[in-house]
């Protein structure tokens, strides 16, 4: 409607407002601080394109104009590459490891042989031939091309089997691992999967493995710009896990470990910042989800749990040490230590008490009582009976399979999305069911599933030695503070009768 006359743009939204255009389009100094490399870059020209494709509006201007105020020298550059046409050039030798272990986990590819095959099929191997020297091609004869392929799925391959991603059966033969299949369902990178498998073990907690996502390879795009480092000091001097070296605060992987810290504690960050922790966030739930996954296939039950927990802190932006009362809406701290003072410590207190008392303790408006009523409606409240089966049956190194039967009282036969005004994406729930020795910090078995209405899991482990256990089943969410449910199960362990008998002695007196 004209009411906007000028819109000044920062270059890392350049890509986000492709339905917006204008008569004139601007650009003042085309370069960009690069805080990995600490030093100015000029912006790439993927990135000018773009910004030049704003210029113009349809069915308004018969012209439009775009003009670059740059260093005199840099001019003819930007002529020449603004004014022709530019080569599209392939990058899959730089993703190559992610694409191939995929291809591997689906069984597309069962060999060394079949990754060459593959390669045939893609843009990258047209290019080849087309541009040898971009992709550091000796030659264009099939004998360099075949070798330079032969090296490249060599390297490839032998980084993933150092990742413990793929195993090579006889030195062709290619399978997919473990942390192949979890990267995988999760599409992580394999150099974020290979340092949870170096930096986890049984003995980690919630700091260390705040760290550990925070290392993640997802996390090297967050960008670092210019004077932020004063004020990455000075969040980090009120998140609770404060970084001990802070020469390296400007570094991604401690970036997004403080705004993970302030999305917590709900501490207000910049515009800048803002935008990089809702990146971090979104990344965030399924790279924890892969952790959780690393944990179980060592068995460790207390890191399992934390991370489990940090999944939550991530979804509801809480601490796990606040009361699940932060969770819902119009709730802050006065209103939280009101509640404990009456005796509420969490949802289900404050759902099971008296309309007429609870309104008097929240003093809130119809239309705020109305929201706090939809949410608490929403939490999820699940009853769990777990049965063991043939329990009198039980033999050491045999199957042991636990039932677990849960239900969930609800009124309608689809569970809404989750209540997380602070997440940046919806939110579907997801549960796990585990069975864990707390004595012995060992998980014998874990499930994750999707609770509607009704559902089952059968959890089914092995013990070598007879005797009498005692061992815990949790129901642990992803998404909710407070609703997890723990209980014991008690059973005995028969030995492991052998059918071999004694001979009868022959020897007489």
């Amino acid at each position: 409607n004209g009411h906007i006359q000028v819109l000044v743009v920062a270059y890392n939204l350049c890509w986000e407002i492709a339905d917006l255009y204008s008569y004139l389009v601007l650009v003042l100094d085309p370069q960009r601080y690069e805080g990995h490399e600490h030093r100015y870059v000029e912006f790439s020209i993927p990135d000018m394109l773009q910004m030049m494709g704003r210029a113009g509006r349809m069915g308004i201007d018969e012209s439009a104009k775009f003009l670059v105020l740059c260093h005199g020298p840099r001019k003819e550059y930007f002529r020449k590459f603004l004014y022709e046409s530019l080569p599209l050039e392939s990058h899959l030798d730089h993703f190559l490891h992610d694409h191939l272990n995929a291809e591997i986990v689906a069984r597309t590819i069962e060999s060394k042989h079949d990754v060459i095959d593959w390669l045939t099929w893609t843009f990258y191997y047209r290019r080849l031939t087309k541009n040898p020297n971009y992709y550091n091609l000796q030659g264009v004869t099939g004998e360099y091309i075949n070798d330079h392929l032969s090296e490249l799925v060599e390297k490839t391959v032998e980084d993933l089997e150092a990742a413990q991603c793929v195993t090579i059966e006889d030195d062709v033969t290619l399978s997919a691992a473990n942390l192949g299949i979890i990267i995988s369902y999760y599409y992580i990178r394999h150099s974020t999967i290979q340092t949870f498998a170096k930096s986890l073990n049984e003995s980690r907690k919630l700091k260390t493995l705040l760290e550990i996502l925070s290392a993640s390879s997802e996390f090297e795009e967050i960008p670092i710009r210019h004077g932020e480092e004063r004020l990455l000091h000075l969040l980090n001097d009120t998140v609770q896990f404060k970084a001990e070296d802070r020469e390296k605060l400007n570094e991604p992987s401690r970036k997004a470990n403080i705004l993970l810290q302030c999305h917590f504690g709900r501490i207000p960050v910049s515009a800048d910042f803002a935008t990089d922790q809702r990146f971090i966030l979104e990344q965030s739930i399924r790279l924890v989800h892969a952790m959780i996954d690393v944990i179980s296939s060592n068995g460790w039950l207390r890191p399992a749990l934390m991370a489990m927990e940090l999944s939550q802190m991530i979804t509801q932006a809480v601490w796990v040490t606040y009361s699940p009362l932060w969770q819902l809406p119009h709730f802050d701290e006065q209103l939280v230590e009101e509640c404990k003072k009456a005796g509420v410590n969490d949802v289900i207190d404050l759902i099971n008490m008296e309309n007429e008392d609870r309104n008097k303790l929240l003093d809130m408006d119809e239309t705020q009582l109305k929201l706090v009523a939809e949410v608490c409606n929403a939490y999820p409240t699940i009853d769990m009976k777990t049965v063991v089966m043939k329990k009198d049956e039980l033999v050491a190194s045999e199957a042991i399979t636990v039932a677990v039967s849960l239900s969930r009282d609800i009124d309608s036969d689809v569970v809404p999305p989750v209540h997380a005004p602070y997440y940046p994406l919806n939110k579907e729930e997801y549960w796990w069911v585990i069975i864990g020795d707390p004595s012995q910090n060992r998980l014998l078995a874990i499930k994750r599933l999707v609770i509607q209405k009704e559902a089952t899991a059968k959890l089914v482990f092995t013990l070598d030695e007879p005797g009498n256990y005692q061992f815990k089943i949790y129901l642990v969410c992803d998404s909710y503070t407070g609703a997890d449910q723990e209980e014991n199960i008690v059973f005995n362990i028969h030995p492991k009768q052998t059918n071999e008998t004694e001979e009868p002695s022959n020897m007489h007196q």
